[in-house]
């Protein structure tokens, strides 16, 4: 229940003691040897039904929608941003991209900026990330292996020659992102997997079996412990996971198509009332963005309009965490209030489908990337 003190929404203007969320015990979920006459279409049906019975359980406990507990928050004023850069020098499709710590610098795809070019092995770069340090960058693609590039001050120096092979999957690399290390590396694969690698050995250190289909994409939890992190996929689901033990502790299936991007936010602060949100939103081809809260175990929030009928490939929470942006494939960027689900801006310039976004470390700017070749800095 959102208002429940196990819940991250806690409004003074909901005053009152609630009892903690708690699902009732099913005892046929109890572990049972599986009998010889079982079928696997029975065991199927088993699983269908006590799907239905908590997902019964869990609409008792929602008794208020985000939007109606957001009322009295104040509402945004006028909204503007605008382009202030436009980065050129791919010759292609740009994929993917990713901030460095240091608000300055860039990666996307195969090039940083216009200080380092490196030559990839395959024609579709998917994934790339900044190591925490800002020394070095990962990426991958159809090559199904994300590779590890230390940088250095020499524009001149060979990258390409100094390059480790990191991770190995079995289909390609569809994201990748550093833990708070440099020395750990998380990727997403079209094998449905996700797996946590050790940068400098190359060894596996935890696989992530529970996708039907490819995994399209993945972010860590922003704690300082980084035990947790969420992933998407073609199979419609966004999974939490504990990645010490590898197990899926949470499973979200709302969207009707694929889910593309699912970013995490930690907290939202108001003037007047205190909002404590646990949560992450993602982006499908069913062109709706949609907000989960982890410790509701539900979701509490849909992004869409009747007259936006294209896919989103990406989105990203501003610093504050009022504001969602999502590039979207009919070339534009849309904006949206997160509390009270509204659209505030759409914003324009890309000439080709928007493929992928993300908001500056510093919150002050964010960059999205484009079919068109191009990369825009907004603010």
């Amino acid at each position: 229940a959102l208002n429940s003190t196990l819940s991250p929404f806690r409004c003074r203007s909901l005053p009152g003691e609630r009892k903690y969320m708690k699902f009732p015990l099913i005892p046929e979920m109890a572990t049972q040897e599986v009998q010889p006459n079982e079928t696997l279409a029975n065991l199927k049906t088993e699983s269908e039904t006590l799907k239905t019975k908590l997902e019964e359980e869990r609409a008792k406990l929602h008794d208020v929608e985000l939007h109606q507990v957001a009322e009295k928050v104040e509402g945004l004023g006028q909204f503007v941003m605008k382009t202030r850069r436009t980065l050129k020098g791919h010759g292609n499709k740009v994929l993917c991209m990713d901030w460095c710590k240091d608000k300055r610098r860039i990666v996307s795809s195969s090039q940083v900026r216009n200080e380092h070019a490196v030559t990839m092995p395959c024609t579709w770069v998917m994934a790339c990330a900044y190591a925490p340090s800002g020394c070095a960058v990962a990426c991958g693609g159809l090559d199904n292996k994300c590779s590890v590039y230390p940088l250095s001050l020499d524009k001149n120096e060979n990258l390409a020659a100094k390059k480790k092979s990191v991770a190995m999957h079995t289909n390609y690399l569809s994201a990748c992102s550093f833990t708070n290390s440099d020395m750990q590396i998380l990727t997403s694969s079209g094998d449905g997997t996700c797996a946590l690698w050790d940068v400098e050995s190359g060894q596996l250190l935890q696989s992530f079996h529970g996708h039907a289909a490819d995994v399209l994409c993945l972010d860590l939890a922003p704690s300082e412990t980084g035990n947790t992190f969420v992933s998407g996929g073609c199979d419609k689901k966004a999974n939490v996971w504990d990645m010490r033990s590898g197990q899926c502790i949470q499973s979200f299936e709302t969207h009707e198509s694929d889910i593309n991007t699912c970013p995490f936010i930690l907290t939202y602060y108001s003037k007047t009332d205190i909002f404590l949100i646990y949560a992450f939103a993602s982006g499908s081809d069913d062109a709706t963005c949609r907000l989960y809260d982890l410790r509701a175990d539900r979701e509490v929030a849909i992004y869409s309009k009747e007259s936006i009928i294209f896919g989103v490939s990406s989105v990203d929470f501003s610093l504050s965490g009022r504001l969602l942006f999502g590039g979207y494939n009919d070339y534009t960027i849309n904006v949206w209030d997160v509390l009270k689900g509204t659209r505030v801006s759409i914003l324009f310039g890309h000439e080709n489908r928007v493929s992928t976004l993300r908001v500056s470390p510093d919150g002050t700017a964010f960059c999205s990337g484009s079919w068109d070749h191009t990369l825009r800095i907004w603010a």
